[in-house]
């Protein structure tokens, strides 16, 4: 599986592109561009998987991702119903010498800072979520005047991490980004058979003992760990189609009911028959 390259067309009558994106369930999308991104996660947790980075994400997340890193979509991690506010840009969307201009110098350091990946907090995050919940409501001028204020703020803040841990940065990673890309694809190629580690490691040219270590450090979880999430994922996408809990456990890849009820309930904190009654609900 490769990255997919996503082709991004701003806005009719615009310089950049504003999202406003709702979902219950979405498909794996690992995927990269070479916009700008600042993502603010109005409603949802799950997990982010950027460039070689991955942890957790919570309701209230404000990034801003450099251009041409590979990241798998937000919706795909999410555990339950995500919305998102997303503004997608190009560092010359208002000319070749926008960035240069000298009142400008802090948004040209935030977008070389944001090509390792930043994520806000603190006052910052909340007034920047603020002005991102209103972009969508707004004429063209006044999104362009609002976007200025908030990458203004975003420049001139101190309440940020970098995303990209231990110093890695994508332009030097590709043989790792390669070798995890074709791990995702098997895996979501083969979901619902048994995956047989030995296969998995042979696609990475490594041992068993070192893939498992690989994999470990590349993605904070076991591979096992992974596997089992990720079937997860794809049985809580039909349990709401009104499948029944055996067949949507053997559906996604468990060949054992209990073991199933048991890494479902571990992974969204329900067991699949009260996950079922609670989306029913809805």
């Amino acid at each position: 599986m490769k990255t997919e390259y996503e082709n991004i067309t701003p806005d009719r009558g615009s310089s950049f592109k504003v999202l406003h994106w709702r979902s219950h369930e979405d498909r794996f999308f690992w995927h990269q561009h070479p916009e700008y991104e600042i993502v603010y996660i109005h409603k949802g947790s799950g997990k982010r998987h950027i460039g070689q980075h991955l942890s957790h994400f919570e309701e209230g997340e404000l990034m801003f991702i450099g251009p041409n890193v590979p990241h798998l979509n937000f919706g795909y991690g999410a555990d339950y119903e995500h919305e998102e506010i997303v503004v997608q840009l190009r560092d010359t969307f208002l000319g070749e010498s926008f960035l240069q201009s000298p009142e400008l110098q802090d948004i040209n350091r935030l977008f070389e800072l944001s090509k390792k990946g930043l994520n806000f907090f603190g006052e910052t995050r909340q007034e920047v979520a603020n002005l991102m919940l209103t972009l969508p409501q707004l004429s063209h001028f006044e999104r362009l005047i609002q976007l200025l204020i908030i990458l203004q703020k975003l420049a001139t803040s101190k309440e940020y991490n970098l995303l990209k841990i231990n110093g890695i940065s994508y332009e030097h990673s590709h043989r790792e980004e390669a070798r995890i890309r074709q791990i995702y694809g098997y895996v979501e190629q083969h979901y619902q058979r048994e995956i047989d580690v030995q296969t998995v490691a042979d696609l990475a040219n490594l041992t068993v003992p070192s893939f498992c270590r690989y994999f470990k450090k590349i993605t904070q979880m076991t591979f096992t760990d992974f596997v089992n999430e990720y079937r997860i994922k794809q049985a809580s996408k039909l349990l709401v189609q009104n499948q029944s809990v055996t067949d949507v456990c053997y559906s996604s890849g468990f060949n054992n009911l209990s073991h199933f009820t048991k890494t479902f309930k571990a992974v969204t904190g329900k067991t699949p028959r009260e996950y079922k009654k609670a989306n029913d609900l809805l």
